[in-house]
C-alpha cells in the first residue's frame, strides 16, 4: 500500500473529523454539528459526511475496543485529534468500503498531521495493519454471545445491554442492538390538513412506499431533503417516525372535542392531533421553554393547524384555570433510548441516574395531566425510549395512586405492537418494526 500522504483531504472527511472532535472533545450533539459544517457540501459529499460521522460516533465502543488492540495501548489514552482520525479511518475501512484503502489512510494521517501535536506515524501504521488484516478478521473476532461481548460487538453502554438484555429476553435485545447502528427510516407524515398520503407520495422526488397501518404514513426509501422541499414549505408533511404518528391514533380525538398536549414541542404530535379533528375544536399545546413554544407556533402555522393554541407554563403544574379536556396527551421528556438510530450521540449521553431523575419527572407530569381529564375523559402516556422504568413502572406508579383510572388494552387493537408480557402496552421495537421505539399506554377516567 503506497504510503504517501495528500495535502487535500476529501471534504467528506474532513467534515466528518470536524464533527467527530466536535461530539466527543466538546459534547456537541452530533446531527447538530453535522448540520453547522455540512452547509458548503455538495448533496453527494453531505451525505457520505453524514454516515461517516453518524457511524463513527455510533461505533466509537467498537472502535475504540479494536483501535486498543492494534494500537497496543488503551485507545482513551490516545491525543484526542488522533483518536479522532483513526476513529473515522478504521470505520470506513470497517464499515463502508468503497474508496480505496490507501485513500482512507492518507486522509486520516493528513487530518492528525494538520490537528494533532505529532503521532500521525501512529495513525498511518494502525490503520494500515487493520487494513492488512481486513474486516472480516477484525469484526469477525467480535462476539455478541453475553452482555458483556454484545457490548463490544454492538457499541452500546453496558448498562443498556444488560437492561434490555433483562427486559426483551438475549434474541430480541441482539437484534435491538444491531438495529441500533443500521439507518434510521425517513417517514413522512402527510398532513390531511392540506393534502393527502397518496398525493404526497406522487409528488416526492424519491422512491417510497405507504405503511398499512397509518394512512397518512409515507416511507422514504432513499434521501431527501426534507427543509429544502417546496412541499414542507407549503406544509404538505412533517418529518415523523411512524412510532411517533401511532401516538396521536391511540388518543383517537374527534372533532370539536378539546385537547390537552403536555411537554408539546417541536409539535409534530399536536399537529397530528390537530389533524385528526380535521381542524375543528381546541388543541391547548403547553411547552415550558419559550423558544421551543415559539418553534411550536411557527410549526402549527405551516401545518394550518389552527386550532392549535401554544401556551407557555411548566406541565407540572396543576392548571390555573381548572379547566378539564376530553383528551390529554403526556408525552414527556425521557431518555430516547427508542431513538438511537436517528440520534447517535445519545447513547453516551444517557446515565442510569438520569433515567431515574427523569422517571420521577414523568409521573409528576402525568399526575398534573391526569387532574385536567374531565369524567370519562382519555389520557394517554407516551415516551420515544425501551426502559420499563420510564414506562410499566410508571403507569404501574400511578395506577395505584389513581383509582379513578384504569388501563385500556391497546394491545389487543394493535396486537402487533404489544410489548412484551402482559399489560395491555404498545411497544414498537426499532428491529421487529422498523420504526423508532416507542411506549404507548392510554388510560381512561371513570
Amino acid at each position: 500500500m503506497p504510503a504517501v500522504v495528500s495535502d487535500t483531504v476529501a471534504p467528506a472527511r474532513r467534515c466528518a473529523y470536524a464533527v467527530l472532535r466536535a461530539t466527543f472533545e466538546r459534547g456537541a450533539y452530533t446531527d447538530r454539528a453535522l448540520r453547522a459544517r455540512a452547509t458548503g457540501l455538495d448533496t453527494r459529499d453531505r451525505a457520505l459526511a453524514m454516515r461517516l460521522a453518524s457511524g463513527a460516533v455510533q461505533r466509537a465502543g467498537t472502535l475504540d475496543h479494536l483501535l486498543s488492540a492494534l494500537a497496543e495501548r488503551p485507545a482513551r489514552q490516545l491525543d484526542p485529534p488522533l483518536l479522532a482520525g483513526l476513529r473515522l479511518g478504521l470505520y470506513e475501512l470497517l464499515y463502508l468500503g468503497g474508496a480505496p484503502d490507501y485513500a482512507i489512510v492518507a486522509d486520516a494521517v493528513q487530518l492528525a498531521k494538520q490537528h494533532g501535536r505529532g503521532g500521525h506515524g501512529l495513525v498511518n501504521a494502525v490503520l494500515r495493519r487493520a487494513a492488512r488484516e481486513g474486516a472480516s478478521a477484525l469484526l469477525g473476532s467480535l462476539s455478541d454471545a453475553t452482555p458483556e461481548q454484545a457490548t463490544v460487538m454492538h457499541s452500546h453502554p453496558e448498562w443498556i445491554v444488560r437492561m434490555w438484555w433483562q427486559q426483551l429476553g438475549s434474541g430480541e435485545a441482539r437484534a435491538l442492538l444491531a438495529r441500533d447502528n443500521e439507518p434510521a427510516e425517513l417517514a413522512l407524515r402527510a398532513n390531511t390538513l392540506v393534502s393527502d398520503a397518496s398525493t404526497l407520495a406522487r409528488q416526492l422526488p424519491v422512491a417510497c412506499h405507504r405503511d398499512p397501518l397509518l394512512a397518512e404514513a409515507v416511507v422514504l426509501d432513499g434521501p431527501f431533503d426534507v427543509h429544502g422541499s417546496p412541499l414542507f414549505r407549503r406544509g404538505a408533511f412533517l418529518a415523523q417516525s411512524r412510532a411517533a404518528m401511532l401516538v396521536a391514533h391511540a388518543l383517537d380525538p374527534r372533532a370539536g372535542e378539546s385537547v390537552l398536549d403536555l411537554c408539546a414541542a417541536p409539535g409534530g404530535k399536536a399537529t397530528h392531533v390537530a389533524a385528526l379533528m380535521g381542524g375543528e375544536g381546541v388543541v391547548l399545546a403547553v411547552e415550558r421553554h419559550r423558544g421551543r413554544a415559539q418553534a411550536l407556533a411557527r410549526t402549527a402555522r405551516r401545518l394550518r393547524a389552527r386550532n392549535v393554541r401554544v401556551e407557555v407554563a411548566d406541565a407540572r403544574q396543576t392548571r390555573r384555570d381548572g379547566r378539564s379536556f376530553d383528551r390529554v396527551l403526556v408525552d414527556p421528556p425521557c431518555s430516547g433510548l427508542g431513538t438511537l438510530q436517528a440520534r447517535p450521540d445519545l447513547r453516551w449521553r444517557v446515565t442510569p441516574e438520569a433515567v431515574a431523575s427523569m422517571a420521577a419527572a414523568q409521573a409528576e407530569i402525568l399526575a398534573a395531566g391526569a387532574r385536567a381529564v374531565r369524567p370519562g375523559g382519555l389520557l394517554v402516556y407516551s415516551t420515544c425510549t425501551i426502559c420499563a422504568t420510564e414506562n410499566e413502572q410508571v403507569i404501574a406508579a400511578f395506577l395505584d395512586s389513581h383509582p379513578d383510572f384504569s388501563l385500556d388494552d391497546l394491545a389487543a387493537e394493535l396486537p402487533a405492537l404489544a410489548a412484551p408480557g402482559a399489560g395491555g402496552f404498545v411497544l414498537t421495537l426499532p428491529h421487529r418494526d422498523r420504526t423508532a421505539g416507542f411506549f404507548i399506554a392510554r388510560l381512561r377516567r371513570s
